[in-house]
C-alpha cells in the first residue's frame, strides 16, 4: 500500500535527488522515497526498543549505560564517514552510511536515556557542573 505526499523541498535537496535519479538511471520520486525509507526504517531488530527505559531493571539500565556500536560496526562507521569527507563516497556506500549512522544514533539516544535513569534512580553519580 502507498499514501502520496506532497512536500516543499529545498532547492540543493531536490538538486541532490536530481543527480542522484540521474547516476542511478531512476527517477526524483523514487530516490526520495529510498531516501525517506533508509533514514525512518529500523535497521536490525537489535535496534528497536521493546520497553521504556524506566521499566528496566537496575541491573540492565547500567549496561545499557555502556553502549557502544559493535567494534565491526564502528570500524565500518569510520571509514565511510573518512570516505564521504574525501568526496569518495559510492551510492551503496551512502545508503551503508545512513543505515550506520541511524544505529549509532539510536544507540546513542538509548544511552543517554539510561544514563539519566541510572542518575535518577541513585545508580550512578550526576556529572559536576
Amino acid at each position: 500500500m502507498s499514501t502520496q505526499v506532497t512536500l516543499a523541498l529545498r532547492d540543493e535537496v531536490y538538486h541532490q535527488a536530481r543527480r542522484m535519479a540521474q547516476l542511478t538511471s531512476s527517477n526524483v520520486a523514487e530516490v526520495l522515497n529510498d531516501a525517506i525509507e533508509l533514514t525512518l526504517a529500523p535497521v536490525s531488530p537489535s535496534v528497536v526498543v521493546s520497553h521504556p527505559i524506566a521499566d528496566l531493571p537496575d541491573k540492565e539500565i547500567l549496561a545499557l549505560t555502556e553502549l557502544q556500536l559493535h567494534p565491526a560496526q564502528d570500524r565500518r562507521l569510520s571509514r565511510l564517514l573518512n570516505r564521504q569527507q574525501a568526496g569518495k563516497l559510492a551510492a551503496a556506500e551512502r545508503a551503508e552510511l545512513i543505515a550506520l549512522m541511524q544505529v549509532y544514533q539510536e544507540q546513542l539516544l538509548r544511552k543517554a536515556q539510561a544514563l539519566s535513569e541510572a542518575v535518577r534512580r541513585g545508580l550512578i553519580e550526576p556529572l559536576s557542573s
